[in-house]
């Protein structure tokens, strides 16, 4: 029986967008129904944060039609879209740091009482109420900055329930959540498809998809190339649809032989919350080291104060039988070590700079001619990275801002590979990734160790973690509670360990 029309909530038309010569959506066709989960997939560059962001009023599409509940829609902007009841959770998220979490909850519509004065009282309560129904804790007065990222991310998806929305896109919103807080997010996702909400769930990772959503749609260099039910497909349908192509292995083989070990770390503390306690490891030369643990358990900081950002309360780094105690970024760049951020947007790219700016900034003083910069040799080294990386783009002319997640990660690589780096220190390097993309990061980070280099990668995700590596230290509140070989280990031993000082 074909569906009325009263069960399709959101249908998109023959939406297309170009930015400049580059065609990122070409006359797409959705339907989503009423009360149902959405899955949208497909690799970086394919055009979903795109789409998205057309339906959302970000970018004006350059064609097409939105009908919402049965109405056309041409939204303005993100303000227009949210009144209208349609709500999205970016992906990078996008929030005032300095203010607590009421402020950003309220922000640009703050209850007045009957003075004309912002009554504080009322949104103290409505905001407890969201948090409890939703069965989330938090500090209501915690400014942002000092919170967690998946603290933040759990904020934003609160602040588009409130908004009554019938349509939630979320945009990998557990890209950087634990699994039992991944576990809360699919409860209230279920409460709120079964009280009639549509939800558009944007993901790269299979087994979430499969577990939560009722569709999932493909997209593919900017096209639809499929939507099933979930229960009438599979993975292997999802990533030949994805990258057009079989992916037999989700990791390709780690083939690399370690060496003799040349990065001691002895007994490391700091001071400032959360604080590290009496951390002691070595790496090897040519070994992939992996740091696993929940979130907040101390991996990014125990990577940032070996790498000069963070302050030690004790302990010492040595590296090749030398004392690395860096008291700066640049001190440990000037000594081969290089360092991927977490949080690409914030600290990891120039946002206003094209792909050659971001690609050769770390690396200026090797492309001075005489006094002056050699445009032209920051365009070759770029243009090589980009042939080695694979990145989707015109050229090293186009504007980082204008590339996918996956392939601003692929910008930063090159950007730290310009470096020729001795140690290279990864926090969550695949995080938002798709699947493609993140073979060809797994193939160059196993390439890299085969050249002799000691990598260091933090991970949450559990099967990346047990697949690219040789040995696994695990994280738990502060301390490094075991270090396992990979090949001998599981994922039980992984969380028992992850646990232990909890």
């Amino acid at each position: 029986m074909a569906e009325g029309k009263n069960d399709i909530i959101l249908s998109i038309h023959g939406m297309s967008k170009s930015f400049g010569r580059n065609r990122v959506l070409n006359r797409i066709n959705l339907d989503v129904k009423r009360g149902s989960i959405m899955g949208l997939m497909g690799e970086n560059g394919a055009g979903k944060s795109t789409m998205m962001k057309c339906l959302f009023g970000t970018y004006q599409r350059d064609e097409g039609t939105i009908i919402l509940d049965g109405k056309e829609v041409n939204f303005s902007g993100p303000k227009d879209a949210l009144e209208n009841g349609v709500a999205m959770v970016h992906q990078e998220l996008n929030q005032c740091l300095e203010r607590s979490v009421i402020d950003n909850l309220f922000l640009g519509r703050y209850p007045k009482n009957s003075l004309g004065i912002i009554d504080e009282g009322r949104m103290k309560k409505e905001a407890s109420d969201l948090f409890r129904k939703l069965g989330i804790t938090v500090n209501l007065t915690k400014p942002m900055k000092k919170m967690s990222v998946s603290e933040r991310q759990m904020c934003e998806i609160a602040k588009a329930i409130s908004y009554n929305s019938k349509v939630i896109v979320l945009d990998e919103p557990t890209s950087s959540l634990t699994a039992p807080e991944v576990a809360k997010l699919f409860k209230m996702m279920r409460q709120l498809r079964d009280q009639g909400i549509s939800l558009i769930y944007i993901s790269h990772k299979m087994d979430e998809i499969f577990e939560i959503c009722d569709q999932i749609s493909v997209l593919r260099d900017g096209s639809l190339v499929m939507t099933k039910d979930s229960k009438d497909t599979d993975m292997n349908e999802l990533i030949s649809a994805m990258v057009g192509r079989s992916l037999d292995n989700r990791f390709p083989p780690v083939d690399n032989t370690p060496g003799e070990t040349v990065l001691l770390v002895e007994h490391l503390s700091t001071k400032y919350a959360p604080t590290l306690q009496d951390i002691t490891f070595d790496v090897k030369k040519g070994e992939i080291f992996g740091l696993y643990g929940l979130v907040g358990a101390g991996r990014t900081e125990l990577l940032e104060t070996i790498f000069g950002i963070r302050t030690r309360a004790a302990g010492r780094v040595y590296y090749n039988g030398r004392l690395m105690n860096f008291s700066s970024p640049k001190d440990a760049m000037d000594h081969g070590f290089a360092l991927i951020t977490e949080e690409r947007k914030a600290n990891g790219l120039f946002l206003k700079g094209d792909i050659t700016f971001n690609t050769t900034i770390a690396n200026m003083k090797h492309y001075k001619s005489g006094i002056a910069l050699s445009h032209d040799e920051m365009v070759r080294a770029t243009a090589e990275e980009i042939r080695i990386m694979h990145t989707k783009c015109m050229g090293p002319d186009d504007m980082i801002s204008n590339l996918s997640g996956g392939n601003q990660q692929k910008v930063i690589f090159g950007k730290w590979l310009e470096r020729s780096p001795n140690v290279f220190m990864m926090d969550d390097p695949t995080r938002g990734i798709d699947v493609g993309a993140k073979y060809e990061i797994y193939e160059l980070i196993i390439q890299m160790a085969k050249q002799g280099k000691t990598i260091i990668v933090v991970s949450s995700e559990m099967p990346e973690i047990l697949g690219i590596t040789n040995r696994i230290g695990v994280m738990s509140n502060g301390h490094l509670s075991g270090i396992v070989n990979t090949k001998e280990t599981n994922q039980e031993e992984l969380l028992r360990l992850s646990a232990k000082y909890l």
